[in-house]
């Protein structure tokens, strides 16, 4: 072999290391701690309520926060998510507004949606939710009408404190491509959820001092 296409060679290979690399890097490393966020190796292993809706789910992601208030203070605030006239999602609303889904996030609990009812729809943007449980100050859980996602929070006491443990279930329905979409998504899902979180955390513990 020639000496320069031997260097080439050379290069290549070790671009193709490189990479081979990074990616076993990212799937077993950083990706875990990005899908579960906050959560125990506990509460990634429990079977939450929920579960049952999507058994065979492509890709599941559990994060978590432990938050200074009782289940009945952090309940009120995800039964009202959701857009106008919803409360929102707690979350950066000008990044979910680029996408057309008009969400305001609300620091008051909103009266009229405080009995949620299972079988209620939700309209997430082009996407329609539905109510699939609603166990007070326990567990609220949404489904997409398709059956590809479920959405739950569970609501676990803590001593003083609560432990909110936000599942997403989904299962990929357009083959090769989603999935790719899906793995792109995946950090910045975590940004979204993480801010998600620490919304749902600030408001719950002010309600339970009663500010």
């Amino acid at each position: 072999m020639h000496p320069r296409s031997r260097r080439l060679a050379c290069r290549l290979g070790a671009a193709a290391l490189g990479i081979g690399a990074a990616g076993a890097g990212y799937r077993f490393g950083l990706r875990p701690r990005i899908l579960y966020w906050g959560a125990t190796d506990d509460e990634v292993r429990a079977e939450l309520p929920g579960d049952e809706l999507l058994p065979d789910a492509d890709g599941v992601s559990t994060r978590a926060i432990t938050i200074a208030a009782p289940p009945a203070a952090i309940y009120p605030w995800l039964v009202q998510m959701g857009p106008l006239p919803r409360g929102g999602a707690y979350t950066y609303d000008w990044i979910e507004n680029l996408l057309g889904l008009d969400f305001h996030s609300t620091d008051v609990i909103l009266d009229r949606f405080q009995d949620p009812r299972v079988g209620t729809e939700i309209d997430f943007g082009p996407r329609t939710m539905v109510i699939a449980r609603a166990d007070t100050d326990r567990a609220f859980v949404i489904a997409a009408d398709d059956g590809n996602w479920v959405w739950s929070f569970t609501l676990v006491p803590d001593g003083e404190r609560t432990r909110l443990i936000s599942r997403n279930r989904y299962r990929f329905a357009g083959g090769a491509v989603e999935v790719a979409m899906m793995e792109l998504m995946i950090p910045g899902s975590l940004v979204m959820e993480r801010k998600m979180l620490r919304g749902i955390r600030r408001r719950a513990q002010q309600l339970a001092l009663g500010d």
